[in-house]
């Protein structure tokens, strides 16, 4: 009797033992935000990125039932916010679960509706991101709380490189002239202290709307005249006026520095965003 019990019970802890070994599942709206949330979890998550492709317009994203039920089964959930992915509050609210936590990444930066949602391009954001899911991970798994504290000191001592760049690039470029066809850089283009102009044309563009002629004139002379010094292009979407002044801008000599809004594949944060400053730093100075 005394074999039958404890072999119930050895059977008993087995199955509790396997439950807390099944990792916490994520579901994050973008991929660079699942791409960190991979770096604080580590192998105690398994996290699914809705949004990957760096060659998809994400702005033209619809979600399937398959989004839908990944979201409905995760126990944390990740999107950016501030009208960026408004897909995502959709499905979340039509699938409420109490357990489940939810991260917005605009909220934890002080953003909302009609700012500039790209906020990964804010390093103070992606620290506030990744201390949160630190924060998540250790409610939904305890018995992992050491190791995803341990995850998230690297993570944040490996943020430094980058932040000695961005004031490297600030020192010397501070105050430099600089355009773009949306504001996709824009939150790094503050931190280097770059001089960013033709913000009602930007912000028409990345609203699919059409700027006034004014603001495309003006555009169009900054760039002709080379009152700027470098334009920053959105390398991920596309239209025929964002394309007409990357034209105009190679016609004149004035760099151009592709931008995205996704991480190319096999860059992780760091990496991504130190490519792109290194491509400015080359661009500003060829003048």
């Amino acid at each position: 009797m005394r074999n039958l019990v404890a072999g119930g019970l050895v059977g008993f802890a087995t199955v509790i033992s396997i439950a807390h070994a099944e990792p916490v599942t994520v579901v994050a709206a973008e991929s660079v935000y699942g791409n960190i949330a991979r770096e604080i979890g580590g192998p105690d998550v398994a996290v699914t990125s809705v949004l990957s492709n760096p060659n998809q317009d994400p702005h033209e994203f619809e979600a399937s039932a398959s989004t839908a039920r990944r979201i409905a089964d995760a126990r944390l959930v990740i999107y950016n916010g501030a009208d960026y992915d408004p897909w995502m509050a959709k499905l979340l609210s039509g699938s409420r679960a109490p357990s489940r936590q939810v991260i917005e990444v605009a909220r934890l930066a002080n953003r909302r509706p009609g700012d500039n949602p790209h906020v990964w391009y804010d390093v103070t954001a992606i620290s506030a991101l990744a201390k949160a899911l630190a924060g998540a991970y250790s409610a939904l798994d305890p018995a992992h709380r050491a190791d995803f504290a341990q995850r998230h000191a690297v993570f944040e001592r490996s943020l430094q490189p980058l932040l000695e760049r961005i004031a490297q690039l600030r020192n010397a470029y501070s105050g430099t002239a600089a355009t773009a066809t949306e504001p996709v850089f824009g939150y790094m283009a503050d931190a280097i202290g770059l001089k960013m102009r033709n913000a009602r044309f930007q912000l028409a563009v990345m609203n699919g709307t059409e700027p006034s002629a004014k603001d495309i004139a003006a555009f169009e002379n900054d760039l002709r005249s080379r009152s700027v010094k470098v334009l920053l292009y959105n390398s991920q979407t596309s239209s025929a006026l964002a394309e007409r002044m990357r034209t105009i801008a190679v016609a004149a000599g004035v760099p151009v520095v592709g931008v995205s809004e996704t991480p190319p594949a096999g860059m992780n944060y760091r990496q991504w965003m130190t490519s792109q400053l290194d491509a400015l730093a080359v661009a500003l100075g060829t003048r």
